[in-house]
């Protein structure tokens, strides 16, 4: 009678092990750093930003 029970007892750690096996045998594929980062600008461009002039401010203010 024990011999039917160890029996059953290898199937089922058998199948464990290969379940166990199917599902984390392997590493999942690499990433690569390029594919981790998104590049993209914070905010779109002013371009009232590039329109000061510090000669213009001189004329209006100083003199």
């Amino acid at each position: 009678m024990s011999g039917e029970g160890e029996m059953q007892e290898e199937e089922r750690t058998g199948s464990a092990e290969a379940l166990r096996k199917a599902r984390f045998g392997a590493l999942p594929e690499r990433v690569r750093p390029e594919d981790t980062v998104e590049e993209r600008p914070a905010a779109p461009r002013d371009p009232a930003r590039d329109a000061y002039d510090p000669d213009e401010w001189m004329v209006r203010y100083a003199l």
